[in-house]
């Protein structure tokens, strides 16, 4: 909107977005409100305030995209026009996929569900944490984040002698090798237990018991579990996903494949890079800058890189980082506190990046 803001006064080009809520929410704070270190406010602001004041907003439910007609089909019916689209659908959360999770899991990757194991957490007296991953899910870290911090936690009082235990599907410890290897040893180090190749199958709510598709099962009192995450319902409907509801998505160009007016950021796509927020601010920077340049009568030929960025809480007030793209692996640096300040200032800072001015 600022680099085409001449074009936009004289008429030549509407920019619009389309938003199910007037709120914007930024998603990193639920982890913070699991432990009670921030509250829902913190982490809201009208949408309005966001976006550009020359970006028409409508707020609403998108139930389809019509690739034949070049439009977006609202659930009231309406119909929004577009010679270009992005989509930035996101992802979610499906608990609902491993029976007897719902009743008998926590997670803090919605608001709502950080918030009941805020409760949990407060009311919880001693004994074992599961922290169970499955994939794929959204922001790669948090699972390992959240597990060093609830040892924090827990030594903070005095339950020193309570179990914490990680599961993870394959046979490491994340996803990015060099992050599976740090994540070792600093588990060790804190006496976190782990197993891998634990792929949650079915929760147990009066047993307190969860069993992987291996055929282990482990008991817990009380269990935080990251989900397999899904793309939005949108995309299944309109026929652009695959059987996760991703979009096919060039891995440079962002590009939807086999559409070249339609470009996907983000989570909503199904590049093998992690669905993490500063993925799709750097992708954010090369699909703006390809459509003013093709708006403008070029070819929009600027490529993304793969670039990632993702803070790591490490507990004890610290923090580390890793910064990886297409062709350099993620290097986890020693935690500190500096990192950490870091972070929580950038938290603070979100909203300058979401409004495109940092």
């Amino acid at each position: 909107a600022r680099e085409l803001k001449s074009e936009i006064v004289r008429g030549e080009v509407e920019i619009t977005v389309i938003n199910a809520s007037e709120v914007h929410v930024y998603q990193p704070p639920f982890l913070y409100m699991a432990f009670d270190q921030a509250v829902p406010a913190e982490a809201q602001r009208p949408e309005r305030q966001v976006v550009n004041p020359l970006v028409k907003l409508v707020v609403g439910d998108a139930e389809r995209v019509d690739r034949d007609a070049h439009a977006v089909v609202m659930a009231d019916g309406t119909s929004i026009p577009y010679d270009y689209l992005v989509i930035a659908t996101g992802s979610r959360p499906a608990p609902e996929t491993i029976p007897g999770l719902v009743e008998g899991g926590h997670l803090f990757y919605t608001e709502e569900g950080a918030l009941k194991l805020r409760d949990a957490l407060a009311d919880f007296q001693g004994g074992r944490i599961v922290v169970t991953v499955g994939v794929p899910h959204k922001c790669p870290v948090a699972p390992v984040e959240f597990t060093l911090m609830v040892r924090d936690w827990l030594n903070t009082r005095g339950m020193e002698s309570s179990e914490v235990l990680y599961t993870y599907p394959i046979g490491r410890l994340h996803s990015l090798e060099p992050v599976a290897n740090w994540a070792s040893a600093v588990f060790r180090e804190r006496h976190i237990e782990s197993q891998i190749f634990f792929n949650a199958e079915s929760v147990d709510p009066d047993q307190k018991t969860i069993t992987s598709l291996e055929g282990d099962t482990v008991s817990y009192d009380l269990l935080v579990a990251i989900p397999p995450h899904r793309g939005q319902d949108v995309i299944q409907r309109s026929g652009l996903g695959d059987a996760g509801h991703w979009i096919p998505t060039d891995r440079y160009s962002l590009q939807m494949v086999g559409a070249d007016n339609i470009y996907v950021l983000g989570d909503a796509t199904n590049l093998p890079i992690s669905k993490a927020g500063s993925t799709a601010h750097f992708e954010a920077d090369v699909v703006s800058s390809n459509l003013v340049n093709r708006i403008r009568g070029g070819r929009g030929s600027i490529r993304y890189d793969g670039k990632v960025f993702c803070f790591i809480e490490a507990g004890h007030d610290e923090a580390t980082y890793i910064q990886f793209d297409y062709q350099h692996p993620p290097k986890p640096q020693a935690p500190t506190a500096l990192i950490h300040l870091y972070k929580l200032a950038f938290n603070k800072m979100y909203w300058l990046s979401a409004a495109g001015i940092l």
